[in-house]
């Protein structure tokens, strides 16, 4: 009897054996998958986020520089990864601020609230207006509030106080 058994090699896998690894194989890419695009979003949200709060920045430092006032409309530019806030920047003693974005790709300061959202790599700066939840308002709002309105990837809105 133990003859009949040691005369079965187990020299290699069952075909089971074989389809089970591969459909752990295959759920564990379709997890991968799955992960990196919501992975990507939200790295690029949190460098908006971040491109959001250094243009906040430069305004506040332009304000302080210009004796309180606020930067006209349409005074931001942003060249690659600069962005100036202020007008004439390229003359000597001009008082403008800079800051680096690595997501952003245009910004402009209005007076009015917009519509709606910017598109997502846009950003509104309002002057004049602060921030009801994620709405942007004048309700309250002095000549020195502004705030900055922009969407994040997936389509949420937001609205960042100074």
């Amino acid at each position: 009897m133990l003859h009949k058994l040691s005369k079965y090699n187990d020299d290699g896998f069952t075909i089971i054996e074989v389809m089970i690894v591969l459909a752990i194989a295959g759920l564990i890419m379709l997890i991968v998958f799955l992960a990196v695009p919501a992975l990507q979003r939200n790295a690029h949200n949190t460098s908006i986020k971040n491109d959001v709060a250094g243009l906040l920045g430069s305004m506040n430092e332009y304000t302080n520089n210009n004796g309180g006032t606020v930067p006209a409309n349409q005074a931001t530019v942003i060249t690659g990864t600069t962005a100036t806030i202020g007008t004439g920047c390229s003359t000597a003693g001009a008082n403008c601020a800079t800051t680096r974005v690595g997501y952003l790709t245009s910004a402009s300061i209005v007076s009015a609230i917009p519509a709606s959202a910017p598109a997502v790599g846009s950003v509104a700066l309002i002057t004049d207006a602060t921030c009801n939840g994620n709405t942007p308002t004048t309700t309250g709002a002095t000549a020195r509030n502004y705030v900055a309105f922009f969407q994040l990837e997936g389509g949420a809105v937001q609205c960042s106080a100074s």
